[in-house]
């Protein structure tokens, strides 16, 4: 359960909340340049573009569950289960394990331009594990820069690339039915519509907002899409920072998953357990957790960009509260 979306007033932004029922120690890490990844298919790659996002690290690995590279390109993984299928690795192929196309392509890469050939023609999503004690998790993802926004996903009919003019991505279904179900809401408006129902009625509206009741307001990923759309392509705000950030995170607010509101199979609580917003042609990121609604921020600097090793910070969880009196 994830919503991720790519929002752009005078800069570029591209966020996610991630909704789960657990935490995986996850920390703000900066990959600096030239920074060795072992792939699982034997080959390593040293990155050209440093890197800033949510992850836990493991082993001086960072796994990456959304980044963004200081040339502004992004990607995030969101929850595909049941839907995502990865193969045995094929020599004819580019093998990467899920948990390796952050990097690698975030590391090496500056613009979907560049990647969408690659990403169609070559990549083959393999089903190998970090590690034994961490099974492959079944994920899509999106990809964006400041100019265009596609999907991935692996099925059992193979990889499928798809433009995503809407620059949102939730979870199940398939990317394509999210592309169709959108139009049962085109009716929906942020203005006060006139009567349409009849002419023989006199039907008035007796309050703002009533030009989007149809909305639908569920925690599922179809309705998560649907109201983020709608909220994201009808927002409007000033284009300074400040004001990019704040709406950024109302956007997301709007779509977020209070504890309790939605319960697993297992009856544990599925949350917003963090929210970020990264600032792509900036290299800031932005994120406030379910605990803390300050926004805490992390800029990827020249001199962590040329270092050595990762950066890590440690998430900020305490409520932070400003008391006037």
């Amino acid at each position: 359960m994830c919503t991720c979306i790519n929002f752009k007033t005078k800069d570029n932004y591209f966020g996610r909340n991630l909704d789960l029922e657990y935490r995986f120690n996850e920390k703000v890490v900066i990959t600096p340049r030239n920074y060795e990844f072992k792939l699982k298919n034997g080959a390593t790659i040293n990155t050209k573009h440093s890197i800033i996002g949510m992850a836990t690290v493991i082993e001086n690995y960072p796994l990456y569950a959304e980044a963004t590279n200081e040339k502004g390109l992004s990607m995030s993984g969101l929850y595909f289960p049941g839907n995502a299928h990865f193969f045995d690795e094929d020599n004819s192929k580019l093998n990467l394990a899920p948990y390796e196309l952050i990097p690698y392509f975030l590391g090496l890469y500056s613009t979907v331009s560049e990647i969408r050939d690659i990403i169609s023609n070559l990549l083959n999503i393999t089903n190998i594990s970090f590690a034994t004690n961490l099974p492959v998790t079944d994920l899509h993802w999106m990809i964006s820069d400041e100019n265009e926004c596609i999907v991935i996903e692996q099925i059992k009919d193979g990889l499928k690339v798809y433009d995503n003019p809407i620059g949102v991505l939730t979870n199940n279904p398939p990317f394509n039915y999210h592309l169709t179900n959108i139009n049962n809401y085109s009716n929906l408006t942020p203005h006060n519509e006139k009567n349409g129902f009849s002419d023989k009625i006199n039907l008035k509206q007796y309050g703002q907002g009533m030009g989007a009741i149809g909305l639908p307001g569920d925690t599922s990923p179809a309705s998560r899409f649907v109201r983020a759309a709608f909220n994201m392509l009808n927002s409007i705000c000033n284009d300074d920072e400040k004001s990019s950030v704040t709406q950024f995170f109302h956007i997301l607010d709007s779509v977020a998953i209070v504890q309790g509101t939605t319960i697993t199979k297992e009856e544990k609580y599925d949350i917003t357990t963090y929210s970020c917003c990264i600032n792509t042609n900036k290299g800031i990121y932005y994120y406030k957790t379910y605990t803390n609604n300050q926004i805490t921020a992390i800029k990827m600097t020249e001199k962590e960009k040329n270092k050595k090793e990762l950066s890590i910070y440690n998430l900020v969880e305490e409520q932070q509260i400003k008391y006037v009196n």
